[in-house]
């Protein structure tokens, strides 16, 4: 069998027409590769949204480099503390004494006694049987003063049950305190950014006369407990639905599940449940599709059969965007994913069927380090990933969604997307900044 040896995979052995895709995973899992578009927030990150909190990591010195970076480049090494496991201690034993004494010196020494402490651990308490159980229980005996919440750092379970993204934003939620509930008070929850004020979502919550609480808006760890006080608990982001779950067990708060779409049907839908689950009546949305339909062909005007390229980090929905834009007339041409969410399901139909020539592409295959990142000529990307693997200079710089949600989203997304045809970006330079929107992160 020939093989080249040139280092560059032919672009049929690493992408596939949507047309002919199996869903929700069109690809292989392997040995895995990660692009320096590093926008997107890891666990570190995430747990920096809790106020004042302090955050320990008992691992190996070879994992703690990444999230020390992160820490250091988040301006927030003051916040971060790390126990480091030798050989020794994983063949003599003692693992158990080791975080318990490691973390008790690291408090002793801090010049004020955090009101929390966030303990991740890694995959190698877990491959020993660490009795964390134990820890947990003589850390709060020795510092009653100070809630813990044991986090984690285990990427061996990507794969399988809930993911460490969806562990960290269900531990987010943790240390919040049992309290009566208010029936006029609602959180927000598991989103990295404020949601727009101006979305439709938020103004619903405001404008019926309801207190809107938001880790990201919390400036106290006095501020983040008064989240337990909601009787609604909303999350739109997939990773934190396990996250609202666990609220309504725990403090008994309604846990309503309102996904980011671009679909006006599903955008509508979320927002009556939205309506019902406050006891308010039900709004006409007849105007705001309007806007939205607006902003579309204005954009479309602007771009008109530009390429689009758009990525699984820049929203949790990208089948869900790519549909609405090909309904409205642009040129999608690539889709960057690993996998999709099962709930993309009537998208990826769709696009199957209109669209099959749709060329799916994944973010962590091994070739798609030597895949050539040029398109010949303007490509507009949506998203950091598909800017870095199609080299192109005219980008949304977004992740996560950006804080939009609904038909207002909607408008915004084709602003932005407008302006970044217009205007040209640094990309090598925004795009290996970690964690967008980070403080000191930007």
């Amino acid at each position: 069998m020939l093989k080249s040896l040139s280092g560059r995979p032919d672009v049929p052995q690493v992408c596939v027409p949507i047309g002919s895709a199996p869903f929700p995973v069109p690809f292989a899992s392997g040995l895995e590769y990660v692009p320096p578009a590093r926008g997107v927030w890891n666990i570190v990150h995430v747990g920096m949204l809790i106020p004042e909190a302090h955050q320990i990591f008992v691992c190996a010195p070879g994992c703690l480099r990444g999230v020390v970076l992160t820490a250091a480049e988040m301006n927030a090494s003051d916040r971060f503390s790390t126990v480091a496991i030798r050989e020794s201690d994983v063949l003599e034993g003692g693992m158990e004494s080791l975080i318990i004494e490691g973390v008790t010196d690291i408090l002793n020494r801090l010049p004020s006694r955090p009101p929390a402490v966030l303990v991740f651990t890694s995959c190698i308490q877990h491959f020993m049987g660490c009795d964390l159980p134990l820890v947990y229980r003589t850390l709060r005996a020795r510092f009653p003063g100070t809630a813990f919440a044991d986090c984690y750092m285990t990427p061996i379970l990507r794969k399988s049950g809930l993911t460490p993204d969806e562990m960290m934003r269900r531990q987010l939620y943790s240390l919040l305190e049992k309290r009566p509930l208010n029936s006029r008070s609602v959180s927000l929850i598991g989103n990295c950014f404020p949601t727009d004020e101006s979305s439709e979502l938020v103004r619903l919550i405001r404008e019926s006369g309801f207190d809107l609480k938001d880790i990201t808006l919390c400036k106290t760890y006095a501020e983040y407990q008064k989240m337990a006080e909601s009787f609604l608990a909303i999350s739109c982001c997939p990773a934190a639905r396990a996250g609202g779950d666990a609220l309504e067990k725990r403090l008994s708060q309604k846990h309503r599940y309102l996904p980011l779409s671009y679909s006006y049907r599903e955008i509508e839908q979320n927002l009556h449940r939205l309506s019902g689950a406050l006891g308010v009546p039900e709004r006409d949305y007849s105007s705001a599709v309007s806007r939205a339909e607006a902003a579309l062909r204005k954009a479309r005007k602007v771009i008109g059969g530009c390429p689009v390229a758009l990525d699984a980090a820049a929203t949790p929905r990208p089948l869900s965007l790519s549909r609405l834009l090909c309904e409205h007339g642009f040129s999608v041409e690539r889709i960057y994913a690993d996998g999709f969410s099962p709930e993309e399901k009537a998208d990826f139909e769709w696009l199957r069927k209109n669209r099959p020539e749709i060329r799916l592409y994944p973010v962590s295959r091994p070739e798609m380090r030597v895949l050539p990142r040029r398109t010949p000529g303007k490509t507009l990307a949506v998203g950091q990933k598909a800017a870095y693997f199609t080299g192109s200079s005219y980008f949304v710089n977004v992740v996560e969604g950006g804080g939009m949600y609904g038909f207002d989203g909607i408008c915004r997304m084709a602003k932005k997307m407008t302006d970044a045809f217009l205007h040209e970006k640094d990309a090598r330079s925004l795009i290996q900044m970690k964690g967008l929107g980070c403080d000191g992160c930007r």
